[in-house]
């Protein structure tokens, strides 16, 4: 292997946008170790680590994260902020947390979980106007953004709660529906975990606060309205598809779609697919859904 021939199996692995065989996988991460073989190239490092924390390999992510930081890479340093914050490897250790995504400086990813880190009082003292403060700053400089790796859902969610203790519940919604937009632009592009569970607790947020309209959803509200058996349809490039929701012995509610049970909606939205593509990927075109 060439470091061309390396640096084009790793740009066509990531124009996949999640869509790859175990094949692709291995053939993806034998090029990129070759390349920080080749070039000692913090990118790299940061690629595989971002890969292998995707997959939930959180041990491999440490290391490739490590490595990165090493060279002052300011995202490997919030990523092992991450690893510390939510005890990845196995171990939950907020000063250490507090101690990468500080070093990350400006970074806005690090930024917004120092204020949770004031916010919820973890390692530093709990301090909540600061926590405001931060988010405050940091949805000023990110609002009307269109780069989806920024954190404006993430500033949305948390400005929303802060309006809504402050009694202005209609603002509140308007930021819920602001990062609900961003958001699905971003799943689009990456279908990280962490984006679906942040697009469940937006929805069911946006409709604590407001009402579900029945007649006007799209392919995401689907985390309020499946939360109960229903039936929905919908037309994607002019064919119409179902999805059924069920209710089980256990209480849980399971999801129906193109021939196969999903033990609920946010394991069918992870991994649907509709015309051999992801469903998420393809959200924008999933038009026309009612219940029937």
């Amino acid at each position: 292997m060439t470091i061309p021939e390396a640096k084009s199996i790793v740009d066509s692995f990531d124009r996949k946008n999640g869509q790859y065989t175990d094949e692709e996988l291995f053939i993806y991460t034998e090029a990129v170790q070759f390349l920080i073989k080749e070039t000692n190239d913090s990118y790299y490092m940061l690629a595989l680590a971002s890969q292998y924390y995707n997959m939930k390999c959180y041990d491999l992510a440490f290391k490739y994260y490590e490595m990165a930081a090493e060279h002052g890479d300011e995202f490997a340093l919030v990523g092992l902020g991450y690893i510390w914050y939510y005890g990845r490897t196995g171990t939950v250790d907020y000063e250490k947390a507090f101690h990468y995504f500080s070093m990350a400086g400006e970074n806005s990813n690090a930024q917004y979980k120092i204020a949770d880190m004031y916010h919820n009082g973890y390692y530093v003292e709990k301090n909540d106007e600061k926590y405001k403060e931060i988010i405050e700053k940091l949805f000023k400089v990110y609002k009307g953004t269109n780069y989806v790796n920024e954190p404006l859902p993430e500033l949305c969610t948390r400005l929303a709660e802060i309006r809504e203790k402050e009694g202005n519940i209609n603002e509140a919604i308007e930021l819920l529906r602001e990062g609900k937009s961003m958001l699905s632009s971003r799943i689009g592009f990456s279908p990280f975990f962490g984006n679906y569970s942040i697009m469940q607790g937006l929805i069911h947020h946006l409709y604590r606060l407001t009402d579900f309209d029945r007649k006007n959803f799209d392919l995401f509200d689907l985390y309020e309205l499946l939360k109960e058996p229903v039936k929905v349809r919908f037309t994607y490039n002019n064919n119409s598809y179902i999805i059924n929701s069920s209710l089980e012995t256990d209480g849980t509610v399971s999801v129906y779609y193109e021939g196969k049970w999903y033990h609920n909606i946010d394991e069918m939205l992870k991994n649907a697919k509709i015309e051999g593509y992801r469903l998420t990927l393809s959200s924008w075109k999933c038009k026309n859904f009612e219940v029937i």
